[in-house]
């Protein structure tokens, strides 16, 4: 059960960052908001600082680390588009909600494709134990974000 609901808030707040990070207009290149910036830049200085990069690495690494982020962003942003048109459609059909449903549930699958495809980049770029560092700072990342918000729902009651 515990492993269910750490899937499903990691899920949450990829998606939150997703769409505080970028926003899209007429099919051009997502823009980052101001608070979408500020999440990257901790979230970037976290993985610089736990994988302890050199300065050629970061030139190396990150361009290839955002255009990652781009791709993951584009999957995420492609399922919610569908799910938010099925569900506003007075007449949707079972075909609708097969669609949705599938492209919806295949997100994590694209999301891993992505990594695989940009961990063997990172693997010229960073050393074996860089690469489990990125791994650990990712997730103590997604963990601080996550306390964070729980913090802030504190606040708020």
């Amino acid at each position: 059960m515990q492993y269910y609901m750490r899937t499903i808030v990691t899920i949450v707040l990829v998606m939150l960052v997703s769409v505080g990070t970028m926003t899209a207009q007429n099919g051009e290149r997502p823009q980052r908001t101001q608070w979408g910036n500020k999440m990257l830049e901790i979230k970037h200085e976290m993985i610089e600082k736990e994988t302890e990069m050199t300065t050629y690495q970061k030139e190396q690494f990150m361009p290839l680390y955002e255009a990652m982020e781009k791709e993951v962003y584009v999957v995420n942003r492609d399922a919610r588009e569908l799910e938010k048109s099925v569900s506003q459609k007075e007449n949707a059909t079972d075909a609708d909600f097969e669609q949705a449903a599938t492209a919806m549930s295949q997100v994590k699958v694209k999301e891993g494709e992505i990594e695989a495809k940009y961990f063997e980049k990172f693997t010229k770029i960073l050393s074996k134990k860089q690469l489990f560092q990125l791994k650990r700072a990712e997730n103590k990342f997604t963990r601080d974000m996550l306390s964070r918000g729980k913090k802030d729902d504190k606040k708020r009651k």
